[in-house]
């Protein structure tokens, strides 16, 4: 009863004591090891600040911001307005 509730080894004449035991997982990569890729806080500072966007309709200033960060190569996935604001959805009777 006491070997369900506390599982043990096999013991050394047991046919299970001379098996291999599986090797230890590869530890995972750490992320701070590779050098970052994402754009500066320069660049992104840049990107936000530009006076050129703050003339502009809040709606093409979110399209500047993500065309920036698209000439980057990061996909801006962040916007700042809610989408239902430009886009109305029509209920579609199934």
């Amino acid at each position: 009863m006491l070997s369900v509730l506390a599982p043990r080894r096999p013991g050394r004449h047991s046919a299970q004591h001379f098996v291999e035991p599986a090797p230890a997982p590869a530890p995972a990569a750490n992320p701070w090891s590779r050098p970052w890729t994402s754009p500066s806080s320069r660049e992104v500072r840049a990107i936000f600040t530009n006076p050129h966007t703050r003339e502009l309709p809040p709606e093409q200033r979110e399209r500047v911001w993500a065309a920036e960060f698209a000439r980057l190569g990061v996909d801006y996935d962040f916007p700042t307005m809610p989408l239902g604001s430009i886009v109305k959805r029509e209920r579609v009777a199934a």
